[in-house]
């Protein structure tokens, strides 16, 4: 889980509510090993402390240690897939 909270008493917030669901990596980012109930959990708590159009609050689930498959999802402001194409000039 990632984050950029623009508000100092939601960033508390937030950081105290990732921290008791994981583990601080680097700055604004937790590593959290959740069951499908924990992280319901995480993210509705989540979703009370944040300012929907101003924090951002990234979710990045990595599937199984056996079948790494990426997904994530984002609370907060919206957040866009960069499409890496070969462009010709």
């Amino acid at each position: 889980m990632v984050y950029d909270i623009c508000n100092q008493k939601r960033w508390r917030k937030v950081y105290k509510t990732a921290k008791s669901f994981g583990e601080w990596v680097q700055l604004s980012v937790f590593q959290c090993i959740l069951s499908e109930k924990q992280l319901l959990r995480l993210e509705h708590e989540l979703y009370d402390h944040i300012k929907h159009g101003e924090d951002h609050v990234l979710i990045f689930d990595l599937g199984s240690v056996d079948r790494v498959e990426l997904r994530f999802k984002s609370l907060g402001k919206p957040f866009e897939i960069i499409e890496r194409r070969a462009r010709i000039i």
